[in-house]
């Protein structure tokens, strides 16, 4: 399929209702409201396609940029790929979630969120802490750099009631995700969990709900999920 033909099927799929729903969780304009199952039958026919995916990606319209981390071959992904695209990524979907998967999911994903949680752009820093979210949820316990982790845990609990309003989900995020998959810093992210206590974000003028961090990781353990790591973060 040609970028042409992928745009003219997205604006069949689009749906003003659902554009409603989407503007009000921060995705920017331009996009058509595709709902990501529609993505999804798209994305099969595709497979992986790297040139593709960042053709894709630089139509600047948010259900194209998702559907171009769908289809993207991360390992191919270069550096500075990585960078022009969490650059772009202004809407709230492609900057926590398609930027995020492709990195972690490439060879670049924790030395590139190190360099995001320090940005002074809001949809850069939220970027990296949820990039370093799916890197631990992805990478075996000794691949980590365990001490780096808990020292970031310790860096959360100092700042994230005080973080950007757009930060503190990555954040809170970050918490339930060591605590989940690195049983090395279970402990530690429970106890960083219950210190923090509450969060809370506005998205857009919506409140949204943020779990709290001690509920979810013992949801996780409780399910028998604690320290599986998953084979893919996209969805």
């Amino acid at each position: 399929m040609t970028v042409k033909e992928i745009m003219a099927d997205l604006k069949e799929y689009g749906s003003e209702s659902i554009k409603k729903i989407l503007i009000k969780h921060g995705v920017k304009e331009p996009f058509f409201g595709v709902k990501v199952e529609y993505l999804k039958i798209i994305q099969k026919k595709i497979k992986k396609n790297y040139q593709l995916a960042k053709d894709l990606y630089a139509t600047g319209n948010a259900d194209a940029m998702y559907l171009a981390g769908l289809i993207a071959d991360d390992k191919q992904m270069t550096k500075a790929d990585l960078q022009m695209w969490v650059q772009q990524a202004v809407s709230n979907n492609i900057a926590d979630y398609t930027v995020p998967w492709v990195a972690a999911e490439g060879n670049y994903g924790y030395e590139m969120a190190l360099e995001w949680i320090d940005s002074p752009q809001d949809h850069i820093a939220s970027a990296g802490w949820f990039t370093l979210c799916h890197v631990v949820a992805l990478k075996p316990d000794d691949e980590l750099d365990i001490e780096h982790l808990k020292a970031l845990l310790a860096r959360v609990e100092q700042t994230i009631h005080t973080a950007p309003n757009r930060i503190r989900s990555g954040m809170n995020m970050f918490i339930i995700c060591v605590g989940s998959y690195v049983i090395a810093l279970t402990d530690e992210a429970i106890a960083v969990g219950n210190r923090v206590g509450s969060v809370t974000i506005i998205k857009e003028g919506t409140a949204c709900k943020v779990p709290l961090a001690t509920d979810y990781i013992d949801k996780v353990k409780a399910k028998g999920n604690w320290g599986k790591k998953r084979k893919t973060v996209k969805c």
